[in-house]
């Protein structure tokens, strides 16, 4: 456990390090209107790499060598892990929302063994509110597949 611990503490400093020097290239100062663009992501990465070197204080202070996943939990943990792997894959190709519908209505029949009613009901909901809240409403683009482009977006 100690050696995931201080495993993780160090990739999320070095995340936290590119954070703050992406953010002091785009400015994290005070312009005319407000914070600059780099502001708000500079103090985050600031506030993330406080918190693994606490993490990793504490890791070092404990003497706890049990392994981080023991054998009988590999499979619960492959069966939230490679789902989501392939979701994050699979959303380049076929895009977020067709992805976030597959991935959802998946783990809810294989890991949650829910009623498919409930699968698609949810599975798509989920997908659709995304799409209003994200696309429609904040004019945010995200990644689309050929779905949606065969839709017109």
């Amino acid at each position: 456990m100690r050696a995931a611990d201080l495993t993780t503490a160090v990739v999320l400093i070095a995340g936290g390090l590119l954070v703050i020097w992406d953010s002091l290239r785009i400015g994290i100062g005070w312009g005319t209107d407000g914070p600059k663009s780099g502001f708000f992501p500079f103090w985050l990465g600031v506030l993330m790499i406080g918190a693994c070197i606490a993490i990793a204080a504490q890791a070092i202070r404990r003497a706890d060598r049990t392994p981080f996943v023991r054998r009988e939990a590999i499979a619960p943990v492959l069966k939230v892990l490679l789902p989501a792997t392939a979701f994050v894959l699979s959303t380049h190709w076929i895009g977020l929302y067709v992805a976030t519908t597959l991935y959802m209505a998946s783990y809810m029949r294989w890991i949650g063994r829910h009623s498919w009613l409930s699968v698609v009901v949810v599975s798509v909901t989920v997908s659709f509110v995304t799409f209003f809240v994200f696309e429609l409403w904040f004019l945010v683009p995200m990644p689309k597949g050929p779905l949606e482009t065969s839709l017109g977006y």
